[in-house]
């Protein structure tokens, strides 16, 4: 027990369990923020999430397994919260027209308008990174972009689009390069959910 990442007294010796545990802190904060979005409109976290979701991806991703995998949640979780917003008429089901049981999602324009109330709960966040350097954001940005990477290797992160991923990728001589853009990248240049990713496999 006494070497528990969620233990005080051995977090004051251990910088990664420090780190984890910080991290947990920083999902409460971003759970808090959505819940107080979504208790405003009348919807759940994930409607919110889902709305949001869609409005910024291709329509390739915005259908049910896709989305089970993106919020790592079952197809029956994710089906209970399309259903409910097509009910609210926030979003509208396009069918495939190679499969007819396959059907991609849209927002519909009131779906589009609880997109523009919503999408700021995270603002709080990116207020306090703020009076932070930049020196140090870069660096706690390349931290995460590397743990999103490994998180997603190891399977406990289903679905990521950053660039270390990617098959346009490359890295020569501690260089970032990207070949689809036909350009060295910068740290912060790295993105974290890129609409160009292709997968390397």
């Amino acid at each position: 027990m006494s070497d528990n990442i969620f233990n005080p007294t051995h977090q004051e010796t251990n910088i990664y369990n420090k780190i984890v545990a910080g991290l947990e802190r920083i999902s409460e904060a971003f759970k808090v923020l959505l819940w107080e979005k979504a208790k405003l409109m009348g919807l759940s976290p994930i409607q919110i999430q889902i709305l949001i979701f869609i409005n910024y991806h291709k329509i390739e991703f915005c259908n049910v397994s896709h989305l089970a995998k993106e919020f790592n949640l079952t197809k029956p979780t994710i089906s209970d919260a399309v259903k409910v917003l097509v009910n609210k008429k926030l979003i509208e089901k396009t069918c495939s027209t190679s499969d007819s049981r396959s059907y991609a999602i849209q927002l519909t324009d009131s779906g589009n308008t609880i997109v523009s109330k919503t999408e700021n709960f995270a603002h709080p966040l990116k207020k306090q990174l703020k009076g932070i350097s930049n020196e140090n954001l870069e660096s706690t940005f390349e931290t995460l972009t590397t743990l999103i990477y490994k998180l997603n290797q190891i399977g406990i992160l289903t679905v990521q689009r950053t660039c270390y991923g990617c098959k346009f990728y490359q890295k020569n001589n501690h260089q970032h390069f990207c070949n689809l853009l036909d350009k060295e990248l910068l740290n912060s240049e790295i993105r974290i959910d890129c609409n160009e990713f292709e997968d390397k496999a």
